[in-house]
């Protein structure tokens, strides 16, 4: 039986938090940096068990996204991962209704993430839209484009009505700013 539990990043004790770590690791293997650990933290975590083992997590941040002059308070949707020997049993599904519930709390303007080519089926499924518009980050040192990450930007309306095909600009942060 699966238990789902969302908590606050303060919240879990250290062991907690090293085994989501761990598990992330598993999951994205040399590809989940420092940086990515930092995306992580500062928001809620969505905590997926089976007979008490950490099996699941996903996490959303908020962060201040910008559309056609309009920044909007965003909950950004990090490090979603279920264990690899656990896939296919509905936990990704677990995850993603708790997480979507926490963005459609009336908190968000807007929900967002940045999805890998394996999983875009499992969020347009789930009635994510691709942004179809152009991506930049707001840099320290002024606009940014981000072509690369173009298309692979996804959101869920929360409260507003957005153009999809309207450039979208990102907050600065180290690492992978999408």
């Amino acid at each position: 039986m699966a238990e789902v539990e969302v908590v606050d990043t303060r919240a879990p004790d250290l062991q907690t938090l090293r085994a989501v770590r761990r598990l992330l690791i598993g999951a994205f293997g040399d590809t989940f940096s420092e940086h990515d650990w930092a995306h992580t933290l500062g928001g809620l975590h969505v905590l997926v068990r089976e007979d008490g083992e950490l099996v699941g997590h996903g996490a959303v941040v908020e962060r201040q996204l910008r559309t056609k002059g309009v920044t909007v308070c965003t909950g950004y949707v990090e490090a979603v991962a279920v264990r690899a020997d656990r896939r296919g049993r509905g936990y990704g599904r677990l995850l993603m209704d708790a997480l979507e519930r926490e963005l459609n709390s009336g908190e968000y303007g807007m929900a967002a993430l940045s999805s890998s080519a394996r999983a875009v089926g499992f969020y347009l499924a789930r009635g994510w839209q691709q942004w179809l518009g152009p991506t930049a980050v707001a840099t320290p040192d002024g606009l940014l484009r981000t072509a690369d990450e173009d298309g692979s930007v996804y959101v869920l309306e929360v409260d507003l009505g957005f153009d999809v095909w309207a450039e979208l600009i990102c907050d600065w942060r180290e690492g992978d700013v999408w």
